[in-house]
């Protein structure tokens, strides 16, 4: 898995690290491309990043989740960082795939614009509203399992991001989860699927989270 590491603006004092995983077919250098690290210079904040791309083949089976632990999250949490997960469109998929593996191992989740199935699933997920949908069977299922993940969630133990762009080829599926969560997990901007929105939304999920004060 290739990964680009971006040190905190201000040296040694990080202790969050923030692991982001692009859309389909993106690179780790796309999330640089867009501006996401110079958000974090911008700021000043004391936050280390880590991009990165799994393979494609990797996504259909589970040994990607257990890269992404045992190459960035792990090493991290060793060293007492605390870890931000993210991802952007399938990036979030696995992002999400991975917390309900391990839920206790995040700081948070920050999802953009994230994919979160196919319409069966959003479908069925919104004809009974999450808090009433019975996930059924969930072995080797990972839709269900993330979508059971998030109907057991905790936000106290673990909270969500959610970014979306109002026009968003996938914002029906979107939807679905946002209307799941409390409006304080919600960031809504103009825009579609695209990076210029995704930069965006980045820069507001840095505004709310890790700016002094928020």
């Amino acid at each position: 898995m290739r990964v680009i590491e971006v040190g905190s603006p201000v040296p040694g004092t990080a202790r969050t690290r923030i692991i982001m995983l692009p859309a389909a077919f993106s690179e780790p250098e796309a999330f640089i491309a867009a501006g996401f690290a110079a958000a974090i210079s911008s700021r000043r904040l004391p936050l280390e990043l880590a991009f990165a791309a799994p393979e494609l083949a990797h996504v259909t089976d589970r040994g990607v989740l257990a890269t992404i632990d045992a190459q960035l999250v792990r090493p991290a949490r060793a060293r007492g960082t605390a870890v931000w997960l993210g991802g952007i469109s399938l990036g979030g998929f696995i992002a999400l795939a991975c917390a309900a593996r391990a839920p206790d191992a995040f700081a948070g989740l920050c999802l953009l614009a994230p994919y979160l199935g196919s319409h069966l699933i959003t479908q069925e997920v919104a004809r009974q509203g999450l808090a009433g949908w019975d996930p059924g069977p969930v072995a080797a299922d990972e839709e269900r399992e993330v979508w059971r993940f998030l109907k057991e969630r905790s936000p106290r133990s673990l909270p969500v991001h959610l970014g979306l762009g109002r026009d968003d080829r996938f914002a029906p599926r979107h939807r679905v989860l946002a209307d799941a969560l409390s409006a304080d997990e919600v960031d809504t901007v103009a825009g579609g699927h695209d990076w210029p929105t995704w930069h965006r939304l980045w820069e507001n999920f840095l505004d709310a989270h890790f700016l002094p004060g928020a």
